[in-house]
């Protein structure tokens, strides 16, 4: 499959999520769409890493270890991505027992 469908899927998923942390103040819609930004770096990354792949192989390196760092850096995204949400969940929960709304023009109130 040509890298060019990837390039247009991975911008449309961050299109996506960009429009709706811009757009909406719901807290939880908010850090969904900030795992859809990530999730859609994490496409383009794989999918540059299978290019570098091939490349190599037509090169004719047969053992090669190309493209084996752009799925480090998904791996390690993934990892930044779930301590995020963990955090984000506790503070999400958190603002909901003190204010009882998930809203975040509330968090504007708490600057008096």
């Amino acid at each position: 499959m040509p890298i060019n469908y990837y390039l247009f899927l991975s911008l449309a998923l961050f299109t996506i999520g960009m429009v709706g942390v811009l757009t909406r103040r719901n807290a939880i819609i908010i850090f969904m769409c900030i795992e859809l930004m990530l999730n859609a770096v994490n496409l383009l990354l794989v999918a540059f890493s299978k290019m570098h792949y091939q490349a190599a192989l037509e090169a004719g390196q047969l053992a090669t270890q190309a493209g084996v760092e752009g799925q480090l850096f998904v791996f390690f995204i993934m990892v930044v991505a779930a301590a995020e949400v963990s955090v984000g969940l506790a503070i999400i929960v958190m603002m909901y027992r003190n204010i009882h709304s998930v809203d975040i023009n509330f968090l504007n109130r708490l600057k008096h």
